[in-house]
């Protein structure tokens, strides 16, 4: 590994607490952090995506992964997020370098500029040597505003910091073509598209949000951003550079061969739909043959809620996502034109535009290498 490499590390909760007791595993983080602290002296910068704070708090509002709701959550996340800091801080401490907390919600990865934000601060951290522990502000989230697992909020770390290397630190040492609890289980060494795996993937862990499934979900958002994904076991000496040298088994999923640029992939790769267009088979093969914007008489529905500078999902009349792209109008603007189709936009809206839904330069064609998201339910009924 003679190539500096930016290298983001996702950790589920089944490695950093104790199951039965709901305790921070120390022994494992001495591990992970001799890990980091070799890469680090290698030049490398590591950036961790950290499960646990839940799960670590749980024990002190007296609740179990079974029995908690939202709320309980909430504040086993507020209790428990002190413990999982001092817990990496002191193991930190150890090894002679310093770590941060960089707490997150959707609305960081879905707002551009608070992006951009996020990015810039996390670029200092490393500036000074800090190594950066990214989480979910599980304390204020609530089902709207949740990324909803921490392997897609990893998946979008790595977009973010232009990593080179996403390693998934989990309880198995890798991708199966089953579960792999089955005997005849087929482990993958290395994959080029996830798709044809998605359905053998089902299921979670208990302290977990996310099963395989997200993960691989996580690892095609990695592909478009040019990031060669890791899933490999947690619970071994040495669990980051043994994957990276090679020296021990993991699943490599390698990286799309012409990624997407920083803006494109930062419009493909949604963690929420803001909403949805439907427009006819005919205009969804010219906005993939041409370089066209989307007008307001291309569109057959609409579907959400959703305000200017949201991304929305752009479906066929057959319901099939076709592109991804930057709404120019709130849904209420759009609503107005497409019921007034005779009349001017200007006069409409009452300030100059164009009228184009999603221009050109901020829409996104799907191909076969995208994971698409199923159309909302009656998408396609006018």
């Amino acid at each position: 590994m003679t190539q500096k490499r930016n290298i983001v590390v996702k950790i589920g909760s089944a490695l950093l607490a104790n199951q039965e007791l709901l305790t921070p595993r120390y022994g494992f983080l001495q591990r992970l952090l001799e890990d980091v602290a070799t890469l680090r002296a290698e030049g490398h910068n590591v950036i961790l995506c950290s499960s646990g704070s839940v799960a670590l708090g749980l024990r002190i509002i007296g609740e179990t992964p079974e029995s908690a709701g939202i709320s309980d959550k909430q504040a086993a996340a507020a209790c428990g997020m002190p413990l999982l800091l001092n817990a990496y801080k002191q193991v930190g401490h150890e090894f002679g370098f310093e770590i941060a907390q960089v707490l997150l919600t959707l609305g960081d990865f879905e707002d551009h500029r608070r992006f951009l934000n996020t990015r810039n601060t996390v670029a200092r951290l490393l500036e000074a040597g800090v190594m950066p522990i990214v989480n979910e502000n599980d304390t204020i989230t609530t089902e709207e505003i949740r990324v909803g697992d921490n392997d897609r909020l990893a998946a979008k770390v790595s977009q973010m910091v232009g990593a080179t290397d996403f390693i998934i630190l989990t309880g198995v040492d890798g991708l199966y073509d089953r579960n792999p609890d089955d005997p005849d289980a087929v482990f993958i060494p290395e994959v080029t598209d996830v798709g044809p795996y998605m359905d053998a993937t089902k299921g979670k862990s208990t302290l977990g949000t996310g099963g395989m499934e997200t993960k691989l979900q996580a690892a095609n958002m990695a592909q478009e951003a040019g990031v060669t994904t890791w899933i490999a076991q947690g619970e071994v000496d040495r669990p980051l550079t043994t994957v990276l040298d090679g020296s021990r088994r993991a699943t490599k999923i390698l990286p799309h061969p012409n990624p997407l640029s920083g803006w494109d992939s930062w419009i493909a790769n949604r963690l929420q739909m803001a909403g949805s267009l439907v427009v006819t088979e005919a205009v969804a093969d010219a906005l993939a043959n041409s370089d066209r914007p989307i007008r307001r008489a291309d569109i057959v529905s609409m579907d959400g809620d959703f305000t200017r500078g949201d991304v929305l999902h752009i479906y066929d009349s057959k319901g099939i996502e076709r592109a991804r792209g930057l709404s120019d109008f709130t849904s209420e603007e759009i609503r107005v034109m497409t019921h007034n189709p005779d009349t001017d936009a200007e006069q409409l809206l009452g300030y100059k535009t164009r009228g184009e839904i999603v221009r050109s330069n901020n829409l996104v064609m799907l191909e076969t290498r995208h994971l698409l998201w199923d159309a909302p339910e009656g998408i396609g009924e006018g």
